[in-house]
C-alpha cells in the first residue's frame, strides 16, 4: 500500500460536520488521520496506521500521535447523536427500514490491559481469549446500512472484588486511615455492582434511546409539514 500523505478529500468532507465537537484543530487533524488509517490501512492497529503516515514536517512519535487522538478534547457523548442526525436524511423516502441490535466479541489477544478487555470464552470460535463485548445498533433498508449506536460492555469484576474483600477483612480497624481505606474499597465495590449492566440491559437502553429519538424526529417532521401547508 502507498504511504498516506494526508487525509483524502472524501474522508475530510465526511468528518467536516464533526469538527465543532473537537476543541483543538491539531487534535482533530490527528483524529482525521487516525480515521483514515482505520478505513484504508490493511493493518488497523495503531502501529500499522502510524507506519503508513507521511508528514510534511517532522514526523511525530507514535506515542505523540496516540496521545493527540485521545486528548483532542472531543465531546464523545455528542458524536453518535450528531451522526444519527446526519445520516437520517439519507434514509428518508427509501422504503421500509429495520433497526438491528446485536453484540459481538472483539478479540484483543495482544492487549490484556485494553479498556473493557477481559479473558472469557468465545462460543463462536470455541476458545478462550481476551475479548471486548461490543453492543451495536444499525439501521438498514434495501439500499444502505448505517451504524446508529455502539456501546462497550464493561467487564463484571464483582466476583474478584468480593473474593478480595473477604480475604482482607479484619475484625476491627483501630487506626482511622485503615478504616477509611477499607470503606473506600467497599464503596468502589458497590459502585461497580450498580454500574455493571448485562448485554440485554444495554440493548433495552439503546432501544429506548433510539425510540425516543425517532419519535421526536417524527413529531418534528409532522409539525414542519403542517406549518408548510397551513
Amino acid at each position: 500500500m502507498l504511504p498516506m500523505v494526508g487525509v483524502p478529500e472524501t474522508i475530510r468532507k465526511g468528518l467536516r460536520a464533526y469538527r465543532d465537537l473537537f476543541r483543538r484543530a491539531e487534535g482533530f487533524d490527528y483524529v482525521s488521520r487516525y480515521v483514515t488509517g482505520l478505513i484504508v490501512s490493511p493493518n488497523k492497529t495503531l502501529q500499522g496506521i502510524y507506519a503508513q503516515q507521511v508528514w510534511e514536517e517532522d514526523k511525530p512519535t507514535r506515542r505523540t500521535m496516540h496521545e493527540a487522538v485521545f486528548e483532542a478534547g472531543g465531546k464523545a457523548e455528542e458524536l453518535l447523536p450528531r451522526h444519527r442526525k446526519l445520516v437520517a436524511p439519507e434514509h428518508r423516502g427509501r422504503g421500509r427500514e429495520v433497526i438491528a441490535l446485536d453484540w459481538t466479541l472483539v478479540h484483543h489477544e495482544r492487549g490484556p490491559h485494553i479498556y473493557g478487555n477481559t479473558k472469557s470464552y468465545d462460543y463462536v470460535e470455541r476458545r478462550m481469549g481476551w475479548i471486548q463485548t461490543v453492543v451495536t445498533g444499525v439501521i438498514a433498508n434495501r439500499q444502505m446500512i448505517d451504524g446508529v449506536e455502539v456501546r462497550l460492555q464493561v467487564p463484571n469484576v464483582c466476583k474478584e472484588e468480593e473474593t478480595y474483600l473477604k480475604a482482607t477483612v479484619q475484625a476491627s480497624y483501630e487506626q482511622m486511615e485503615r478504616a477509611r481505606t477499607r470503606l473506600l474499597e467497599l464503596l468502589h465495590h458497590v459502585e461497580h455492582k450498580l454500574a455493571y449492566k448485562k448485554r440485554t440491559e444495554i440493548v433495552v437502553e439503546m432501544v429506548e434511546q433510539l425510540d425516543v429519538k425517532i419519535w421526536t424526529e417524527s413529531v418534528g417532521h409532522v409539525r414542519a409539514s403542517r406549518s408548510q401547508h397551513g
